[in-house]
């Protein structure tokens, strides 16, 4: 696939409002049959490992594997409400975003705000530790204390990104309060109002259906929700051809397409996620709903040419992604760091001209 130039890039999507404006239209009915199936499919699979918990443990988790995707959709749609695409009726999103988030554990206001954020600064490098996986560039890297390596090191391995730092997102980091900036003054006690209702809706559910079968059940249910959005968040924004900027040499268009994946995936799993691997799309216009992604994409011919794609196999090279190289406005790995600086290279002076 021939690499365009910013220059081509832009001017291919020198129209992008008029390109996408009739995509970005809520549709009811579309809405209203995602949610039925999802939590249709969600709830009935949910029951049956209740039924499966007093036969096996084992086929309770086997089961949980599916529920963690159908939970994904059920987050996705929850990241729309937020969006305020869903439907045309902003009070409803809100309603059903709050429903949302009794399934996902993730409280609806703070997370659609600090979503919101992210939105506004993909790419930049300043900000890459909201919203994303934090991201630090090689200099930054190399200024850091052995320990501060250390962690950076554990918090971006697969083994535990993927494993318990899914479970860790969901369940213990969306219980506080970290961004305490004024952006989110707004919603911060959203997480304490999300919190108590959390838990006395988890103490009413243990009470009806047993305190060891319901926090089984919901637990390994959420871990497998927690390694499938860790990895989407992870694979969307960390390869090595990303667009990545400081601030003040940003362009949006430019983070949305080549900052953004479009993660091709046989159509069940695109079903399964809610469309999300159409992330290129998603960041030139969150207002676009997931139910006309797909679409969207088909039918404008510069995404199709332009989309930074990625298969199943190709998000697997992702995970040696660590590390932003100034000079070469790339990710590289930590193996290329240790070479790097084996060879004297990290002394020079990183590049000034930003490319996608």
């Amino acid at each position: 696939m021939r690499s365009f130039s910013r220059e081509e890039i832009l001017a291919d999507f020198q129209n992008w409002q008029t390109m996408i404006k009739k995509y970005q239209k809520p549709n009811f009915s579309k809405a209203l049959r995602q949610v039925i199936s999802s939590f249709g499919l969600f709830l009935g699979l949910w029951f049956l490992q209740f039924w499966l918990f007093d036969f096996s443990s084992i086929y309770t988790i086997l089961v949980a594997i599916v529920n963690g995707f159908l939970l994904g959709r059920i987050f996705i749609i929850q990241h729309d409400c937020g969006h305020t695409s869903f439907t045309a009726n902003q009070k409803f999103n809100d309603w059903l975003g709050t429903i949302c988030s009794l399934c996902t554990f993730i409280p609806y206001r703070y997370w659609s705000r600090s979503h919101s954020f992210h939105h506004a600064h993909n790419a930049q490098l300043e900000f890459s530790d909201i919203g994303d996986i934090e991201c630090l560039s090689v200099k930054e890297y190399a200024a850091k204390k052995w320990h501060e390596k250390l962690w950076y090191r554990i918090y971006r391995n697969p083994l535990y990104l993927f494993t318990i730092g899914g479970f860790i997102y969901v369940v213990l980091y969306n219980r506080f309060v970290l961004l305490k900036t004024d952006y989110f003054k707004t919603v911060k006690r959203d997480v304490l109002i999300s919190n108590i209702t959390f838990i006395m809706f988890y103490a009413l559910m243990a009470y009806t259906l047993g305190v060891k079968k319901f926090l089984f059940v919901q637990f390994i249910n959420l871990f497998f929700f927690g390694t499938l959005a860790l990895w989407f968040f992870y694979i969307q924004h960390q390869y090595e051809n990303i667009y990545k900027s400081k601030k003040e040499e940003w362009n949006y268009v430019l983070a949305a397409i080549k900052g953004s994946t479009y993660y091709d995936l046989p159509g069940i799993f695109h079903w399964l996620t809610g469309n999300i691997g159409y992330h290129h799309i998603h960041h030139l216009s969150p207002v676009i709903p997931n139910y006309n992604l797909p679409s969207c994409h088909q039918e404008v011919s510069a995404f199709q040419k332009h989309a930074q794609r990625i298969t199943f196999v190709d998000s697997l090279k992702t995970v040696f992604a660590n590390l932003w190289d100034e000079q070469n406005q790339r990710m590289i790995s930590f193996r290329q760091y240790t070479r790097m600086k084996k060879a004297g290279l990290l002394s020079h002076p990183p590049a000034t001209d930003v490319h996608p």
